[in-house]
């Protein structure tokens, strides 16, 4: 989605335009903005007043799901309690309410999968808390499609039971899990609605070498990098509500929506940013690159021909926030302070972030888009296992917000240049404790 157009969608969000007619939902009904796709639907959600209260979740104006919550079953998934005495007598285990799931009368000949998809996202942001969502699908034309998708995908799972006789009522029960959800499951290879725009297949571990002052380290060959300019990652953040969006560095003004013209000495949207970011005195006072905008051209040239960093830009709803490194922490020099026992990954990443307009500074935004990167790197290649910080110890509110965005304290080193926390993310716990909303 260009500049243009992301801007004209998010002005009919603001607005809290959702298209409406009689054929979809009543005009009594009062839909709620939830999220924007990432390629753009508009999902909203909202309550029929009828006996069953029945909720209708609605793409793009039309009713694509209805549900309804029951007051009197509420289900966990116990798992690890299954065939000992404990089976079906824990109390330490969340229980959910259940969601009974239809379709509209106008969708007969089913509902597709990235529609169903739109839908699973919608229940994720309205029970951002629930680690599981129980579901039972009636009234469903293609449940059998819907059901395989589900299974197959890992999106859903059934209850664990040595005997399902015993327990007839839950048979038709799947637990949607949040966890799932998050890594992406169901999206490659079904749609395009995910966060990841330009998702590749898992790039062979090919033996590969790094020599240089910093480093002397064996690594995999590294994946080709991305084009300038292209996004990398887009998610709707319902906290702000606001798309946030990661952008591989564009030096050359290729998808600049402005003519640069034929003057060689013009500047791209992202260059310009970063040289105006590195000469503000908050800026550099923690990365200390002030310079001129040859100095800081350079700069970003050398990082673009690095195979082990991706120098990124971030964005709130098309306007640029800040510039993020992405590095391999094997061949970064971060490998050499990690304590004994501690061993980098060979996919393990790290990342460098400055936030250079003020106006995105504090607001809880650090957090979402803290998440968000990780997020990022976690579906970027599922052999990222863990995700590092090194930010400056003293700088207490970077830490804050690194502890909150799921990453852990691990040990304190000094760089020649400063004294560093080392701070880690891993896989499970991010996605077990998911806070993205």
């Amino acid at each position: 989605m260009n500049k243009t157009r992301l801007v004209g969608r998010l002005r009919e969000i603001s607005n809290h335009i959702i298209p409406s007619s009689s054929s979809t939902f009543s005009e009594a009904d009062s839909p709620t903005l939830l999220l924007v796709l990432p390629e753009g639907g508009i999902v909203g959600t909202s309550l029929c007043i009828t006996q069953e209260r029945q909720h209708r979740i609605i793409l793009d104006g039309s009713v694509v799901v209805t549900y309804v919550i029951s007051d009197s079953r509420l289900l966990g998934l116990d798992i690890s309690s299954v065939g000992t005495p404990y089976e079906g007598a824990t109390s330490h285990i969340p229980k959910y309410k259940l969601l009974t799931i239809s379709l509209p009368d106008s969708m007969l000949k089913g509902i597709s999968i990235p529609d169903f998809w739109a839908a699973v996202y919608a229940l994720f942001t309205l029970y951002h808390d629930q680690e599981h969502i129980p579901i039972i699908l009636t009234l469903v034309s293609n449940v059998d499609e819907i059901n395989q998708y589900l299974l197959s995908t890992g999106l859903a799972r059934t209850h664990v039971r040595p005997d399902a006789r015993k327990f007839k009522s839950d048979n038709d029960v799947l637990f949607l899990s949040r966890a799932a959800f998050w890594q992406g499951a169901g999206t490659v290879g079904y749609h395009r609605r995910s966060w990841l725009r330009n998702p590749q297949p898992p790039f062979p571990n090919i033996p590969s070498f790094t020599r240089n002052e910093k480093v002397i380290a064996m690594h995999p060959l590294r994946p080709k990098k991305p084009e300038q300019g292209e996004v990398l990652y887009r998610r709707w953040c319902s906290a702000v509500n606001q798309m946030l969006e990661l952008r591989y560095f564009d030096l050359d003004g290729v998808h600049d929506e402005t003519e640069t013209g034929s003057n060689p000495t013009k500047s791209s949207r992202h260059m310009e940013a970063f040289h105006r970011w590195h000469n503000d005195e908050r800026v550099n006072s923690a990365w200390g690159e002030r310079g001129s905008l040859e100095t800081h051209r350079g700069y970003v040239e050398a990082v673009l021909a690095d195979p082990h960093v991706l120098p990124c830009m971030l964005s709130w709803d098309g306007e640029l926030m800040g510039y993020v490194e992405i590095v391999y922490v094997k061949e970064n020099h971060v490998a050499q302070y990690y304590p004994a026992g501690v061993v980098p990954g060979d996919w393990e990443r790290g990342v460098h972030v400055l936030v250079g307009e003020d106006k995105f500074l504090g607001g809880g935004r650090s957090e979402i888009w803290l998440r968000s990167l990780v997020h990022y790197l976690f579906l970027a290649d599922p052999r990222t296992d863990r995700v590092a910080g090194e930010p400056r110890e003293s700088n207490e509110a970077i830490f804050k917000v690194a502890l909150h965005s799921g990453f852990h304290w691990q040990t304190t080193f000094d760089f020649p240049y400063k004294r560093s926390a080392l701070l880690l993310n891993p896989r499970e716990k991010f996605f077990n404790l998911c806070h993205l909303r």
